[in-house]
């Protein structure tokens, strides 16, 4: 293990996994968010994330957009692909509660049910955008540069670029944005309602297939500013992109204490950071394996997770 080249450069390494476990962390919010009220692992919440990626890179090829744009345009091409992912993103997420989940949790599916169900809806999204895309050929998606990477803060010899700033800033900010309205509106106190208690919530006047819709809505919205920044960041999508992104932002909302909308920020970032230093210590083709193996290790010895508190006990 090449420890001299994680420990030289430990302070950008460690910026460059926040800015990768950022997007993990926006995805882990709609895992978050479904298993904190329906007790339920959204498998397919992957495959909102990767319509997203496919939305915002029409849009964006659609309106003509071309390589390194003027600095203006490009923002105000990343708020459009922010908003088309968002809708794109969160309106598939509801699309598959309303047709997938909302009959089986009417007829009190058991919960293997439903786990099999999120397993083939996720597979057949992955397949219908394999035939549909790349002319059959199933091939990566390339896309327009947005915006030129370039060093926008230079720190004891930590360069932090204009990318990694956007993706953490947005990442942030949705997250602060989404725990605010959890925990301080009048529809975030009915999800909370309905996570701890549905049967009481709805005895109090909350509507249960609201709530519902609202937390796959919410979820695929982070989905969906998740893929405008993995957009932006990386510059191409493929139809399987969702598979092993999805596997790490559940990794992540399970390693902060799945159900908990902070530790899936916690877990996000912290599952970014032992990517990018195991990849420094070994190779770069052996961090997905490290990822997977934090997931075994978490599972084990902490089941909860680092936070640990369930969205229905969430205070105000």
């Amino acid at each position: 293990m090449n420890f001299d080249a994680l420990f030289d450069h430990i302070g950008q390494h460690t910026v460059d996994g926040l800015a990768k476990g950022a997007i993990y962390a926006l995805v882990a919010l709609g895992y978050t968010l479904v298993y904190g009220v329906l007790r339920l692992i959204n498998f397919a919440h992957s495959e909102v994330f990767m319509v997203g990626t496919f939305a915002v890179m029409w849009t964006w090829i659609g309106i003509g957009a071309g390589n390194t744009p003027s600095i203006g345009i490009a923002i105000l091409l990343l708020v459009l692909g922010g908003l088309v992912g968002a809708a794109a993103s969160g309106g598939t997420a509801v699309l598959v509660e309303l047709v997938a989940y909302r009959h089986l949790r009417r007829k009190n599916a058991p919960s293997l049910v439903f786990l099999i169900t999120a397993i083939g809806v996720s597979l057949s999204l992955t397949e219908i955008f394999g035939i549909f895309t790349g002319n059959g050929e199933r091939k990566i998606q390339g896309m327009p540069t947005i915006l030129n990477q370039s060093i926008a803060i230079d720190f004891l010899g930590v360069e932090i670029t204009n990318l990694q700033l956007i993706v953490l800033a947005a990442a942030f900010l949705m997250m602060i944005g989404l725990d605010q309205f959890i925990n301080k509106t009048r529809y975030g106190r009915g999800v909370r309602a309905v996570a701890q208690n549905p049967d009481t919530a709805a005895l109090m006047g909350v509507n249960k297939d609201r709530v519902i819709v609202l937390i796959f809505a919410l979820g695929g919205l982070m989905a969906g500013v998740a893929a405008v920044l993995w957009n932006m960041r990386y510059g191409f999508t493929r139809f399987d992109i969702g598979f092993v992104i999805g596997l790490k932002a559940f990794t992540a909302a399970v390693l902060g204490g799945i159900g908990n909308l902070r530790g899936a920020l916690v877990g996000g970032l912290l599952l970014g950071v032992i990517e990018v230093y195991f990849a420094t210590l070994t190779a770069s083709k052996w961090e997905d394996v490290f990822a997977f193996i934090v997931l075994v290790v978490v599972l084990m010895f902490r089941p909860t997770g680092l936070l640990g508190e369930s969205l229905g006990r969430a205070r105000a």
